[in-house]
């Protein structure tokens, strides 16, 4: 990889032929994508218009695509940074088979599916992931989030490029760092609570069975209720507190709470804030986006495939004076 690739890229006509063109920029003008152009030509977010670009690298939010540069101190030390408020992280960062690595990494990632032609669900991506972030997935139905995250897990093999976690390809080894929520509930009706508790504890090393009886009791779920007499919505909180129980590195959580009731979302986002290591990072995949755009710090922006945007709340917030929201409404208006 090109050490002077960024994190998003521009793609242009050329880019039919699989060669993707690498800016500084975060936006992508992709020819399948209607309207993106026209919505981040002249988005204050672009580096070439944006003080970030000429900042100090204490106080710039970019995110490039190579870890290892030396002079860019955004990830010197293994993406932790003491003195950069953005990546400061007050626990000890996970021991893994490769500490210098990015804790998930995306090279010119692509998803074909057969029968689908020459269209592809996932194109050309390329991006890092920092340790210490709550990021956002966002973007309309089939743009390519369920199927970028299957991929990451392992789920899907890619068409062309790879996924590394902690350096690695998908493999047993990064299973166990990654704790996923998959959009569709996979509980065995025939099992209790109590025993979905014990079988993830058997199969899992970083697994507290503490936190998770914790959590079902403050959610008024009783460990000895057997699955199928559970509601929908009540088996989507079991299954997310499950996944939360765990120590991981990595949480994907596919639209964890779109089954769930307003009045429990806001304690669904407190328990998936408040149970997670530090050091590690959680991607979440949502509709939902003015429930938790508080508690994250960053947004992908996905559509037809392309990574449309990465950057942080703060920057959508500060620079347009917008909520991720509504600045997300702009973007994928019909």
């Amino acid at each position: 990889m090109n050490e002077n690739n960024s994190m998003a890229y521009t793609q242009t006509e050329d880019a039919q032929n699989d060669s993707a063109q690498n800016t500084s920029v975060y936006a992508q003008s992709d020819p399948v994508q209607s309207n993106s152009a026209s919505v981040l030509q002249n988005d204050p977010i672009d580096p070439q218009n944006s003080p970030m670009q000429n900042s100090s690298p204490q106080n710039n939010t970019t995110y490039t695509q190579n870890d290892y540069v030396p002079n860019n101190a955004a990830y010197e030390q293994n993406d932790y940074v003491p003195n950069n408020a953005a990546y400061t992280q007050n626990s000890p960062m996970p021991t893994t088979m490769y500490p210098k690595a990015p804790l998930l990494q995306l090279n010119d990632l692509c998803k074909r599916y057969p029968g689908m032609g020459n269209y592809m669900s996932v194109f050309h991506m390329n991006l890092i992931i920092p340790r210490g972030r709550i990021i956002g997935l966002l973007g309309p139905n089939g743009c390519g989030k369920t199927t970028l995250i299957k991929m990451i897990n392992g789920l899907l093999v890619p068409t062309s490029g790879n996924v590394l976690i902690n350096g690695m390809e998908p493999c047993p080894e990064t299973k166990k760092v990654i704790s996923y929520l998959p959009e569709r509930t996979y509980l065995d009706n025939g099992m209790k609570v109590s025993q979905m508790v014990e079988y993830f504890a058997d199969f899992y090393e970083d697994f507290s069975t503490e936190k998770a009886y914790g959590m079902l009791h403050a959610l008024g779920i009783s460990s000895d209720a057997h699955l199928k007499t559970l509601s929908k919505g009540t088996k989507e909180k079991v299954q997310l507190i499950l996944v939360m129980s765990r120590q991981a590195d990595l949480y994907i959580l596919d639209e964890p709470i779109a089954g769930v009731d307003p009045a429990a979302r806001d304690y669904i986002l407190r328990t998936i804030i408040t149970n997670y290591n530090p050091s590690s990072t959680i991607i979440l995949s949502t509709h939902l986006i003015s429930d938790i755009e508080n508690v994250l710090d960053d947004v992908i922006f996905m559509k037809n495939g392309s990574l449309m945007l990465y950057t942080s709340v703060d920057s959508i917030r500060s620079q347009l004076g917008k909520s991720v929201d509504t600045y997300f409404r702009e973007v994928y208006a019909c």
